[in-house]
């Protein structure tokens, strides 16, 4: 579903990505772990069109996306789900997920979709005319998910979910991923909880210095001694 090869990134005339390549499968949960700085974030960001290649190729379902506008890259199917969030504070949760699905023009299947999101989150159906700003972390972090799900994406981006939680958020926040997964969206999340993702996940990137330095699948990689010793503090 999504390759990249090659990659070049660069913001002005600091290159943070160095030649990356990988691949997702269509229904894989990978995920791109590494130090702060290795270039995860940048990464996303190319991929959703928000900052443009300096070398390489972005190919989505077999089409080159590198350097294609966000809002085009969004209607083609992905959808990206930031750390900052960016969610409408003043606006409840049912009037934020509705904006979510501002690119599906069928209003019933935009209800559709709602309830289909209110079944993966009950929670947020229990909250569904709470203002955004009044909720938890852990329940905007869900809030932002759901919403990137209201456009029916083929592939999802989750950028540093688990970012400020307390660690029985960051469970929730987690489980909501698998079962998103497991509707059949693809994933590629980007997370410092090494641990936590390699437990979800069924492959997974390093990067390191903008590079990446390994790759597998995640049960391997937990057994590996350098990413237990530099991630795992084992």
């Amino acid at each position: 579903m999504l390759k990249i090869e090659r990659l070049d990134a660069s913001y002005g005339f600091l290159q943070i990505l160095w030649g990356i390549s990988l691949h997702v499968e269509e229904g894989e949960f990978v995920g791109l772990i590494g130090p702060n700085g290795a270039g995860k974030t940048t990464t996303l960001r190319s991929i959703a069109g928000l900052l443009p290649p300096k070398d390489g190729q972005i190919l989505f379902k077999g089409q080159s996306i590198g350097g294609t506008p966000a809002y085009k890259v969004s209607r083609m199917g992905v959808s990206y789900v930031s750390e900052a969030l960016n969610l409408f504070v003043d606006m409840s949760v049912r009037e934020n997920l509705l904006l979510g699905a501002y690119s599906v023009r069928d209003k019933k299947r935009q209800l559709e979709t709602l309830e289909f999101v209110y079944s993966l989150f009950p929670r947020l159906k229990e909250r569904e005319n709470q203002l955004a700003g009044t909720m938890s972390g852990g329940e905007r972090k869900m809030l932002a998910i759901a919403r990137g799900m209201m456009s029916n994406p083929q592939l999802m981006l989750v950028d540093e979910p688990s970012l400020g939680l307390a660690p029985h958020l960051v469970t929730d926040v987690f489980q909501s991923l698998q079962k998103l997964q497991q509707t059949g969206v693809t994933i590629l999340l980007v997370e410092q909880r090494v641990n936590a993702t390699l437990a979800i996940t069924n492959r997974a990137y390093v990067l390191e210095h903008g590079r990446v330095a390994m790759e597998g699948p995640s049960s391997e990689l937990m057994k590996n001694e350098h990413i237990k010793a530099a991630y795992l503090g084992v």
